[in-house]
């Protein structure tokens, strides 16, 4: 079940580990499109706006709970590249106290600034009561959301891509049904689209921790495994930590630029919620070759084989860039039908607004997949510091965007935000990469 990423051929192990992981990520954003097309279809725009609204505070949330998971099962996999089965286990005892403390204390803090943080966002006052039901519910799901994605990072690390899709496919079609009987038959409305995710992935989490258990005796700890140590633990944030930071500084700068979308109206925030949906779905793919970087970078390192290091960063380009491609091909056929999945085909300006956006974006997904690749490369190396600072330059573009061109210049500008943040921050990761990459060919050798 394990996979060494250590040995053989860097682009058959990175298709072969990415094809899971894939999978995995697009029931992942399959949770959040069901709960977008039924609050679309069943519901109204207003709805489907209130949730879009939600995005970026969502990503800024989830996404450092999701970073720090990460970066938590990265001294895992190294260990494992190195053999080392005492560090790797005492490392998995010293995540459950990290994780357990974090998840909590992360979800107490978010549910009460809930409110707050979407009246500073400028959220529409018709939207925003279900932007707030929508959203508190999702910051209640933290600690489940932290024990799947930690759960899942562990088993990545050891090269096992495919148990956690298992858990998410069929936890994908439970949230299907919770969400007809929780919008429809209750009616909950908005929240119950969002109980729908947080149960579903409640459900995958513990699924995953009985396999664990049954399945897998590498990540069986003794009660020495369990105890805290602080050695381990600085180590664990010290990788966690800037993931972390480092998804959530992104995140501030897609709050910018959201909040100044939705000073342009719910229609257009309905246009960019119905693209974002799509685009996130598209972007699964670099997402799976980005956790594919990490692992296999980890585990070269650990393994001290730096040599290895280039050929798997240059098939996962290879892999990105022709799936870029084939992605704007699909998008320019097919995106204006694809926006019928959330709106009625009588919202015209909304298909027009939200296909010229996603447009856009598709046309950008080359430096996409060299900020997923690269980033993830380095920080699975172990210079999470140093990948961090990515983020930052994402963060500024995003930020300029939001803050001052398209108040002045509308629609259109917004359209380009992202697309300008993912080649800034490839300004930066590309020639940090060759400078890292000499580093550890000169002290792992």
């Amino acid at each position: 079940m394990t996979k060494d990423m250590t040995v053989g051929s860097p682009m058959r192990l990175v298709v072969s580990f990415a094809i899971p992981l894939m999978f995995g990520n697009l029931f992942q954003q399959f949770y959040s499109m069901v709960d977008t097309v039924i609050v679309g279809r069943f519901l109204g725009t207003g709805p489907l706006a209130a949730v879009g609204s939600t995005g970026s505070v969502n990503f800024l949330i989830l996404g450092f709970c999701l970073g720090v998971c990460a970066g938590f099962a990265i001294p895992v996999s190294q260990s494992f590249g190195s053999k080392d089965e005492r560090e790797l286990k005492r490392y998995v005892g010293n995540i459950v106290w990290l994780a357990a403390v974090f998840s909590v204390l992360f979800a107490v803090v978010t549910v009460a600034l809930c409110r707050p943080i979407l009246e500073w966002m400028d959220t529409p006052a018709d939207i925003i009561d279900d932007a707030y039901n929508y959203i508190v519910v999702i910051f209640l799901g933290i600690p489940v959301t932290v024990l799947y994605n930690t759960l899942a990072s562990l088993l990545r690390a050891l090269g096992d891509s495919r148990t956690p899709v298992v858990f998410l496919v069929m936890a994908s079609v439970l949230n299907i049904g919770l969400d007809l009987f929780l919008i429809l038959v209750i009616p909950m409305g908005v929240a119950g689209a969002a109980w729908a995710t947080v149960i579903s992935q409640a459900l995958s989490g513990v699924a995953c921790l009985v396999f664990i258990w049954k399945r897998f005796p590498l990540l069986h700890l003794s009660r020495d495994d369990l105890r805290p140590r602080l050695d381990h633990m600085a180590r664990l944030l010290g990788m966690g930590l800037p993931m972390g930071l480092q998804l959530s500084i992104t995140a501030i700068g897609s709050i910018l630029l959201q909040t100044s979308v939705n000073g342009l109206g719910s229609v257009v925030v309905a246009s960019v919620t119905a693209s974002n949906k799509l685009q996130m779905l598209f972007a699964c793919v670099f997402d799976a070759l980005g956790v594919s970087m990490s692992t296999y970078a980890g585990q070269n390192i650990g393994a001290k084989k730096p040599d290895r290091l280039g050929p798997g960063v240059r098939s996962g380009m290879v892999i990105g860039s022709v799936y870029s491609l084939l992605a704007l091909a699909v998008v320019l056929l097919f995106g204006r039908t694809m926006m019928l999945l959330f709106v009625d085909a009588s919202e015209t300006e909304i298909i027009r607004q939200a296909y010229q956006f996603l447009v856009i974006q598709a046309a950008f997904f080359i430096p996409l997949a060299g900020v997923n690749v690269f980033r993830l490369f380095i920080q699975g190396m172990g210079y999470s510091k140093v990948a961090m600072f990515a983020g930052c330059f994402e963060m500024v573009a995003r930020g300029v965007f939001g803050l001052f061109l398209v108040p002045k210049f509308g629609f259109l500008l917004a359209c380009f935000a992202s697309p300008c943040a993912w080649t800034l921050a490839d300004a930066f990761l590309v020639p940090t990469f060759f400078k890292v990459l000499r580093h550890a060919k000169r002290f792992e050798t």
